[in-house]
């Protein structure tokens, strides 16, 4: 799939009560806090993919805090697991994009991308994409586990559009 990119302004705060990440971004000259970071904002996001019940095995979830970036690689069983696990890299604040280096056991037609602007609605967007408001529902169930109700949504997030059923 290549590099997505994100809003590092928006998503989840992974991040936020992780001293040796603030301690990185107060100094980030000091490369043994920078490496700290980076191990620390990696397994926050890797425990992120996991509690989304996602299957993770043999996954590599590396954090650049310089750039911003996530990279993620492994093997994974489905194009829809590996889109929302981008999705989980990419949805959290400070990350700006997505390497994404996943390999996929059953490969199968990519999704689009939506940035979320403010106004935004899921029928909004399914009107927008498949030209029917009442395909909200596709769009929901294709970022669940992420999305927990059809009107949580919010500017700066990235929803993934699966092809028209």
């Amino acid at each position: 799939m290549g590099m997505i990119s994100f809003l590092k302004e928006a998503g989840e705060k992974l991040f936020g009560k992780k001293p040796e990440v603030a301690a990185a971004i107060a100094e980030p000259t000091n490369e043994e806090k920078i490496a700290a970071a980076n191990a620390a904002a990696s397994e926050a996001i890797k425990h992120y993919i996991s509690t989304q019940n996602l299957p993770t095995d043999g996954l590599t979830v590396s954090f650049n805090g310089a750039d911003q970036i996530v990279t993620v690689s492994g093997l994974v069983a489905t194009q829809e697991i590996r889109e929302k696990i981008v999705l989980c890299c990419g949805n959290v604040q400070h990350v700006a994009g997505v390497a994404d280096e996943m390999q996929c056991a059953e490969p199968a037609d990519e999704s689009q991308y939506h940035l979320v602007s403010r106004g935004d609605t899921l029928s909004a967007i399914a009107k927008q994409f498949y030209g029917n408001a009442n395909a909200y529902m596709q769009i929901f169930e294709a970022n669940k586990p992420m999305l927990s109700h059809p009107d949580k949504i919010y500017p700066g997030q990235v929803l993934r559009i699966p092809p028209k059923a």
